[in-house]
């Protein structure tokens, strides 16, 4: 049985509403901030309401982006991140569907021994792979590029593990069928 507990309820509730203003509280001050004109911000104050530069300003961003720091148009930015998540995301679920499928159905010699190479690659950080990493990619002359991005973030222990996990809990009579 639940019970109903007046001031536990308002505790959580005040420890929950807390924790929405410690999230929410940087991006509504970022949000103002972006609406001020440039040189308001160098005065160190900073006002509760957005100001009237809003418009003006994410226009420039859009379609210029930041004149003195070099930076290409917010748009340009936002269609390599699409074109860098989609093909990552594709190559990744392509690669570890077929690698899990693989060391799930087929019987062949060291089956578990390519799993477990592959399991202990979760144990290495990223820090680890960076250096070597780029290195490959230098190697290749792909810098500069979207495949030189995408393609050494493909592969992905995770995500084989993940669909090994999954397909084996699908029933050998739904296999059969």
């Amino acid at each position: 049985m639940v019970e109903n507990r007046p001031w536990a309820n308002f505790f959580a509730h005040l420890t929950l509403m807390l924790g929405v203003a410690v999230v929410v509280f940087p991006v509504y001050v970022a949000l103002v901030a972006s609406t001020q004109a440039p040189g308001d911000l160098l005065r160190g104050t900073l006002p509760m309401l957005p100001g009237a530069h809003g418009i003006e300003n994410f226009t420039r961003m859009w379609q210029s982006g930041v004149s003195n720091a070099g930076a290409p148009p917010a748009g340009t930015m936002l269609w390599n991140s699409f074109i860098m998540a989609m093909a990552i995301t594709v190559g990744k679920l392509s690669i570890s569907l077929l690698s899990a499928f693989a060391i799930v159905y087929f019987r062949f010699r060291f089956r578990m021994f390519f799993f477990w190479l592959i399991f202990i690659t979760l144990m290495l950080p990223v820090e680890v792979r960076i250096i070597p990493t780029f290195q490959v990619v230098a190697d290749l002359n792909m810098l500069n590029s979207f495949a030189g991005l995408s393609i050494p973030l493909i592969a992905s222990a995770t995500a084989t593990f993940l669909f090994r996990q999954f397909f084996m809990t699908i029933p050998e009579e739904m296999l059969e069928a």
